[in-house]
C-alpha cells in the first residue's frame, strides 16, 4: 500500500466505512500541479506492491493524473498468515475461509480534456465484472483531495470495507477478477501513454 503525502491519511480502516459514494464529476482544482508534484516527490518503488510497480509508475507519467495510494490485494488464510503476502491462493481442499484485503488504486485526476477521457476509461474498467469492481469516491477523502477516486476489486456487498471474509471458492474467483483488472489497467495505461508520449 502506498502513502505519498502527509495530507493523505491512509485510505483504509474505519475511515472508509459508510463513505462509499458514486463518482463525483470533476471540478476545477487550481492547486492540481502543486499537489501532483508534492505527491510524486514522496513516492518510491519500494512503497508500491511489487506486481504493480510498473502500472503505478505508468499512471504517474501521465500529466493529467497521479496516484494517491494503491494495493495489489492480499489473501490471508490458515496456510498464509502474512497480511502483506503477494502469493496466489494455493489449490487445496483445506482452506475454508480467506481474509481478502482489497485491491485498489486511488487517483487524483485533472479536470481537463485528457483527464475527463481518463475518468471515463477508468469507469469502463468496472465492466469486467460489475458485481466485484467499483469506481467510486470516498466523501471524507474528497474533502482532503478534490477530484480523488478509487478503482477497487471487492464483492459489492463489501464495497465500503477494506477487507472481507470470503469462502475459499469465492476468493479464487476474486483472484481471477483481480488478475484481469490489472491486465486491463496495464492495457489502458499503455494506450494513454501512446497518446501522451511526453509523459
Amino acid at each position: 500500500m502506498v502513502r505519498q503525502i502527509d495530507l493523505i491519511i491512509s485510505w483504509i480502516g474505519s475511515a472508509r466505512l459508510e463513505t462509499f459514494t458514486e463518482p463525483k464529476e470533476l471540478v476545477d482544482n487550481p492547486r492540481y500541479q502543486e499537489q501532483r508534484q508534492q505527491s510524486l516527490s514522496g513516492l518510491s518503488d519500494s512503497m508500491i506492491d511489487a506486481p504493480i510497480v510498473k502500472l503505478i509508475n505508468g499512471f504517474n507519467r501521465l500529466p493529467h493524473c497521479f496516484t494517491l495510494q494503491s494495493c495489489y490485494g492480499h489473501f490471508v488464510h490458515n496456510r498464509q498468515k502474512d497480511s502483506h503476502n503477494l502469493e496466489p491462493l494455493p489449490i487445496t481442499d483445506d482452506i475454508d475461509s480467506v481474509e481478502y484485503r482489497i485491491a485498489y488504486i486511488g487517483f487524483c485526476i485533472e479536470n481537463s480534456d485528457s483527464g475527463r477521457e481518463l475518468f471515463e476509461a477508468l469507469k469502463g474498467i468496472t465492466t469486467i465484472n460489475p458485481e466485484n469492481i467499483q469506481f467510486c469516491c470516498a466523501e471524507w477523502f474528497w474533502n482532503r483531495q478534490v477530484n480523488s477516486y478509487a478503482l477497487q476489486v471487492e464483492p459489492d456487498r463489501f464495497k465500503d470495507k477494506d477487507k472481507a471474509i470470503l469462502d475459499y471458492w469465492e476468493a479464487l474467483q476474486i483472484e481471477k477478477i483481480r488478475s484481469e483488472f490489472f491486465i486491463r489497467l496495464q492495457e489502458l495505461i499503455q494506450k494513454q501513454l501512446e497518446r501522451n508520449p511526453s509523459g
